[in-house]
């Protein structure tokens, strides 16, 4: 059971943060982040109170940038000394670090299960929601783009990330998003279809 002193400062100090983020990374996706991740926790045999309090500070960071949030995500947590109410020092550290390799096109492994948690968690991969963040994000960063730009940057991303080959990489083959991301690359390995879902997506954030 997570200490409700702790499930009080993080809904009242950290998940309110996520208010200002875009779209891709608002309250529903910190909530979503958050519930995959205790749901893998009691999985595992892990401590829940950790893989929770990483999950709500793992996108923090995107206050300074997007390119190193995952770093100062991890910084946030480890500097937080209201944190020592609940962990120790050997904890922070182990929590900084799995903040830190959240990141899909991070490099590496992730270092500890808690991790390779909050990383397979934040994938969360619905088709539909993926495909509708991929379009949001683009609108975020280039709003003064033409519709052609979008769908060639939308089609590059998800090749990229996505299809087979692709870099994300999935740390737990029996979970839910393995079989999702099969859906997802059925859909873009087709051409038309993904065309049709871009320009609905595409219209429907444009309203």
């Amino acid at each position: 059971m997570i200490p409700a002193n702790l499930t009080h400062y993080i809904e009242t100090e950290i998940i309110p943060r996520y208010e200002k983020f875009d779209k891709a990374h608002n309250l529903s996706h910190v909530q979503a982040v958050i519930g995959e991740s205790l749901s893998l926790a009691k999985q595992y045999g892990v401590n829940e109170n950790m893989a929770y309090t990483i999950a709500a500070y793992h996108d923090t960071g995107l206050c300074h940038d997007r390119a190193t949030h995952h770093l100062i995500s991890g910084e946030i947590l480890k500097q937080d000394a209201a944190l020592r109410q609940w962990f120790n020092e050997k904890e922070i550290e182990t929590m900084k670090e799995a903040v830190e390799d959240h990141r899909a096109s991070t490099g590496h492994e992730p270092r500890s299960i808690y991790g390779r948690i909050v990383a397979e968690a934040d994938r969360v991969i619905d088709p539909t929601i993926t495909l509708r963040r991929t379009v949001q994000y683009g609108l975020k960063q280039q709003p003064e783009a033409d519709k052609e730009w979008h769908y060639q940057r939308f089609h590059q991303h998800l090749m990229d990330k996505y299809a087979p080959g692709g870099y994300l990489k999935l740390w737990f083959p029996e979970s839910k998003n393995a079989e999702r991301l099969k859906e997802l690359q059925k859909i873009i390995a087709d051409e038309t279809l993904l065309k049709n879902t871009f320009d609905q997506l595409f219209a429907e954030e444009n309203l």
